[in-house]
């Protein structure tokens, strides 16, 4: 019975590609694709993979958030960032969303099947680029406890962040969150008092930084 595999980018030329490779290897099945993590994360629900190969940067819902959101709907799923993005803290993120495996698109498709066979076997796989900084990170931990990384904001902090650096409107954001105008208002209040950030144009600098959201 082949593996059912989700692919997740904003780039359909991206998406064609690992379908066109994935068909040399029929244990795999592409199970279905999506342009934006919201939809992936219902597609999650729908059509339960075994593995979701997942890119960060995207509109509406970035890789990091629809991880997350991914691993409480079906703890089981495996999840493969596949990035651009080799900064340290969108790395740890990442991870700390529940992503089993890291690799860079500059990867090499033979390395991209290791990794997918590493994750159904249970194991982690980082590209050697990406291990480096989990490696680093790790050894800062060990010789300072107090040390870690993170911007202290929640995960409905961060998704009114990015849809807030998109340009939506707080009633724009309501009706995606299916929230009220005045709790996204309370959020936004937060996030800038936690970040330390008290103006769009600063709070959008930080969302591409991050990898939230393209600039």
């Amino acid at each position: 019975m082949s593996i059912k595999v989700l692919l997740v980018d904003d780039h359909e030329i991206m998406r064609e590609g690992l379908v066109a490779l994935l068909r040399r290897h029929p244990e795999y099945e592409t199970a279905g694709q999506a342009s934006d993590g919201r939809a992936a994360v219902e597609m999650v629900r729908e059509l339960v993979p075994e593995l979701v190969i997942m890119d960060i940067e995207m509109p509406n819902l970035n890789g990091i958030e629809a991880t997350r959101q991914m691993m409480e709907i079906n703890p089981n799923v495996k999840i493969m960032a596949l990035s651009t993005h080799s900064r340290r803290s969108i790395v740890v993120k990442m991870l700390q969303a529940g992503a089993a495996g890291y690799m860079l698109k500059e990867s090499a498709f033979t390395e991209l099947m290791e990794g997918l066979k590493a994750m159904t076997e249970g194991r982690t796989y980082l590209c050697s680029k990406i291990a480096k900084i989990v490696f680093s990170d790790y050894v800062k931990m060990l010789t300072n406890p107090r040390w870690a990384g993170g911007d202290g904001l929640t995960s409905r902090e961060r998704e009114v962040l990015q849809l807030v650096a998109e340009g939506h409107t707080t009633k724009e954001i309501a009706n995606v969150l299916h929230l009220s105008a005045k709790t996204i208002d309370s959020h936004r209040e937060h996030i800038m008092e936690k970040l330390g950030i008290h103006n769009i144009a600063g709070l959008t600098k930080y969302a591409v930084r991050e990898g939230l959201t393209s600039p």
